[in-house]
C-alpha cells in the first residue's frame, strides 16, 4: 500500500468499522425486542436483501451513492446487520417441517427484497438499472 493511500483506506476502515457497530447494534436490538427469532431472522436477511440491492442496482441505475456511502453501508451496515450464520443454525435448532417453510420463506423474504429494490430503482431512477453485460456472444 503506498504512503500516499493510506489515509484513503483508513477512512475506508473507519466507515466499515461504524457501519458493522451499527448493523450488528441494530441487529441485537430486533432480536432482544423482537422475540420470534425465526421471524426477526428471516425479516433481517430480507430488508438486508432489500438494502444490499439497492447499492448494487445504483451502481446500475444512476450511480449517485458515493464509494464512502458503499463502505459504510454496503460492507459496514448490512454485512453485519443481515445474519447467515443464525439463519443456518435456526434451521438446524427446529423440527423439519417448520424448518422447509423456514427456508423457503426466508429466501422468498431475500429474494423479494432484492427484486423490490430492482422495481423501486428503475422505475424512479433517470436511466433504470442496465443489465449486466456478458461481454461476448
Amino acid at each position: 500500500m503506498a504512503r500516499r493511500h493510506l489515509p484513503e483506506y483508513v477512512k475506508a476502515i473507519g466507515l466499515i468499522a461504524l457501519g458493522g457497530i451499527l448493523g450488528s447494534n441494530l441487529r441485537f436490538f430486533l432480536g432482544a425486542v423482537g422475540g420470534k427469532e425465526l421471524f426477526i431472522t428471516m425479516l433481517v436477511n430480507g430488508a438486508g436483501s432489500f438494502g444490499l440491492g439497492l447499492l448494487l442496482f445504483d451502481l446500475r441505475a444512476d450511480n449517485y451513492l458515493s464509494k464512502r456511502f458503499r463502505y459504510l453501508f454496503g460492507i459496514g451496515f448490512f454485512a453485519s446487520f443481515t445474519s447467515y450464520s443464525t439463519f443456518i443454525a435456526d434451521i438446524f435448532s427446529t423440527g423439519n417441517t417448520t424448518a422447509v417453510v423456514y427456508v423457503a420463506a426466508s429466501y422468498a423474504a431475500s429474494i423479494g427484497g432484492i427484486l423490490l429494490s430492482r422495481y423501486l430503482l428503475d422505475t424512479y431512477s433517470v436511466n433504470g438499472v442496465t443489465d449486466i453485460s456478458t461481454g461476448g456472444d
